[in-house]
């Protein structure tokens, strides 16, 4: 795009200017674009704040909005467990984000979705009704058209959707329980989730499978589905998962690279036949190693870890 800076914005920024002469984009949006040389005044780059003369040549440079381009297909491998006319089921690895956005336009499950069923571009966010954390792994399901994905939103929010998940948290746990303690975001935090008076119901049943001397394998159910809910629960209750980033322990002993966490069985009724459909998968290798890593530690002796404590935990509400 060229213009000319007109007599009467002579000495604005240049950003201001530009404001004046491009109203359709956020003075933000053009001064990032002048940063980022894509602006130059009189054939020479510029900042947002050089100030402008009046009758000066402005050539700009439009960047392509990330959030515009977001939604596009790409060529990304997906691991489909299931598919037909309704549905698709995928084992999310660990490291893939699911939706678009800050920092991750690209390179998400939707624009693979897209790629591999360019229908779904008709479905809101490419048919996708619940998310997996970016490094949690396991199993997502896919709605393929507008009403089934609306039959599998009324089936989340009637509770009806079975989500089961490993998890491998710290500390040794005597016996499973259910967690009743609502979610909402952080006071101090705000990219981070807590328990909170103010927050959501959320509700997690958690059955102990494994107990090793530092952490203790469970399979935990969702009965509801808020934001990193599994982590912040089981960080409420003084056993955050190995290698939570966000929640964890720094410096546990357990070296882990994410949150040790897998969507391992997924279950609800078919939106066509309304007949009850299940499935499983296994954990990642990474995954599978720490839990073999953990039981093999537990067989050895350890002088220093004799009569490390079991926690008693009842019911929290």
């Amino acid at each position: 795009m060229k213009l000319a800076v007109p007599a009467g914005c002579a000495g604005l920024r240049l950003d201001q200017a530009l404001a004046q002469l491009l109203p359709e984009f956020s003075r933000s949006r053009l001064a990032r674009w002048a940063r980022d040389g894509r602006v130059t005044l009189d054939g020479r780059r510029v900042a947002p704040r050089d100030k402008v003369r009046g009758g000066e040549a402005i050539e700009v440079t439009p960047s392509p909005d990330p959030a515009v381009l977001a939604h596009g297909a790409e060529d990304i491998p997906l691991d489909i467990v299931f598919e037909d006319d309704s549905l698709l089921v995928v084992n999310k690895p660990a490291g893939l984000v699911v939706h678009p956005g800050s920092g991750n336009w690209q390179g998400t499950l939707l624009n693979a979705l897209l790629q591999h069923a360019r229908a779904l571009s008709a479905v809101p966010r490419a048919g996708i009704v619940h998310r997996l954390d970016k490094d949690t792994s396991g199993l997502l399901v896919v709605a393929k058209t507008l009403a089934v994905q609306a039959g599998l939103v009324r089936q989340i929010q009637a509770r009806s959707v079975a989500r089961e998940y490993l998890a491998v948290a710290h500390g040794r746990i005597a016996r499973g329980g259910r967690i009743d303690a609502p979610i909402g975001r952080h006071p101090a935090r705000r990219t981070r989730m807590a328990v909170t008076a103010r927050g959501r119901s959320a509700v997690t049943h958690y059955q102990v499978l494994e107990r090793y001397d530092r952490a203790t394998l469970l399979r935990c159910r969702l009965e509801t589905g808020r934001t990193h809910q599994i982590r912040v629960h089981l960080a409420a209750l003084g056993h955050p998962l190995v290698g939570d980033p966000a929640y964890g322990r720094r410096n546990s002993g357990i070296p882990f690279t994410r949150q040790a966490l897998h969507a391992e069985r997924l279950g609800l009724l078919h939106p066509k036949t309304g007949k009850p459909v299940s499935w499983q998968v296994d954990p990642p290798a990474d995954m599978q190693d720490l839990i073999a890593a953990l039981r093999e530690s537990s067989l050895r002796p350890h002088p220093s870890s004799q009569g490390l404590p079991i926690t008693h935990h009842p019911s929290h509400r």
